[in-house]
């Protein structure tokens, strides 16, 4: 890990491995972006062209996929919970079903979306430090909402009691050692937000991008970007960077090491990367195939978001982070190494995934 300087004056921990744009994996279902079309409501999340901010990243154009508005919630994450849930009652004999999981907002509001739905019941367990405006929304879907007194881990731990119980199952955007099986149903489910992209950069003649930056808690959009452009064989390979915040930087640390590490997590605006344990799933897909991870601080990603705001982006904290990311290493001290290292020129394409819309309340800014 390196610490060069960012354009505020502090340091910029980061970390650039080359070698992973050479790693291959087989791609995501095929079926899934079928599946996705099939729901009520689908349409293809905009990818919108921001010129300014290519002049300032001095490279040739750049796309932010805006996740503000995805089947009707404000995040991506419906896309996940929805095939996940899908494929979870498609192998259950039918009967009284609860979707159980744990979240800092958006994965529980999908899955209570989702059960809502399918006419099956929700519990939803979230952490101590949640928004009240983000349980309420929770809430609103008819969902069953606990409040634990500890952080999101302990949120899962108490998720994953619940679904004990004979008529629940687990709906959760993490894995561990014995749960990975709906953990990858869910990553499966990310990839139409990668299929979707691609069709609107052809669409834009644009190229294949040179960089696309990913926001990460856990790590499963991350695992799911990764797995589509390490599935292909253009040349040159696109270059993948995770954006964590400073206080919360599982994979960072897990990468400089080279072996998945669990970090004590700190308060932060980016709520929904608040997470200290990379998924057991998501780590040796991200060990091996992405190439560079960046932090940020609270103040980075509350700039972004209103200058993304500004460009007519509406991006959360987290959402943002990825502007933030990018920002940070193609901009500063030590920038031209970095370009270098990414194998980005003054033509280069550089995607932003937003992953959430900005909220009405700036303090109600659910991600995980």
């Amino acid at each position: 890990m390196r610490e060069d300087t960012s354009p505020s004056g502090g340091p910029v921990p980061w970390l650039v491995r080359p070698s992973a744009r050479s790693w291959h994996c087989a791609p995501a279902p095929a079926e899934v972006r079928g599946f996705h079309a099939s729901l009520p409501g689908y349409a293809p999340t905009p990818l919108t062209e921001l010129p300014s901010l290519a002049r300032e990243l001095r490279v040739g154009r750049v796309f932010v996929k805006d996740e503000s508005a995805r089947l009707g919630l404000p995040a991506f994450k419906v896309l996940g919970a929805s095939w996940a849930v899908h494929l979870v009652l498609a192998a259950r004999t039918p009967g009284p079903v609860t979707l159980a999981c744990a979240t800092d907002g958006n994965h529980g509001h999908a899955v209570a979306r989702l059960a809502r739905l399918y006419g099956r019941r929700a519990h939803v367990f979230v952490p101590q430090d949640i928004h009240p405006a983000t349980a309420a929304a929770i809430a609103g879907e008819g969902a069953e909402v606990t409040r634990v007194p500890g952080p999101y881990e302990e949120a899962v731990r108490r998720a994953d009691e619940a679904a004990r119980m004979p008529e629940a199952v687990l709906v959760q955007d993490t894995a561990w050692e014995g749960y990975e099986t709906v953990p990858g149903w869910i990553v499966q489910g990310y990839s139409t937000l990668c299929a979707e992209t691609d069709e609107q950069l052809a669409a834009a003649g644009a190229a294949a991008p040179g960089l696309v930056a990913v926001p990460v808690g856990v790590g499963s959009l991350a695992q799911a970007v990764v797995t589509h452009y390490r599935s292909r064989t253009a040349t040159p390979a696109t270059a993948l960077l995770s954006v964590e915040p400073e206080s919360a930087a599982c994979l960072l640390t897990s990468l400089t090491r080279d072996t998945p590490v669990d970090v004590r997590t700190g308060a932060t605006v980016m709520a929904g990367l608040n997470c200290g344990t990379v998924s057991r799933t998501a780590w040796p897909v991200l060990r091996a195939g992405l190439d560079a991870a960046v932090t940020v601080t609270d103040a980075d990603s509350a700039r972004a978001s209103r200058d993304l705001a500004a460009l007519g982006v509406s991006s959360g904290p987290c959402g943002a982070a990825a502007l933030a990311g990018v920002r940070a290493l193609l901009t500063g001290g030590g920038a031209t190494e970095r370009r270098h290292r990414l194998g980005l020129g003054p033509g280069s394409v550089v995607v932003l995934l937003s992953t959430e819309g900005r909220a009405a309340n700036p303090h109600a800014l659910p991600h995980g």
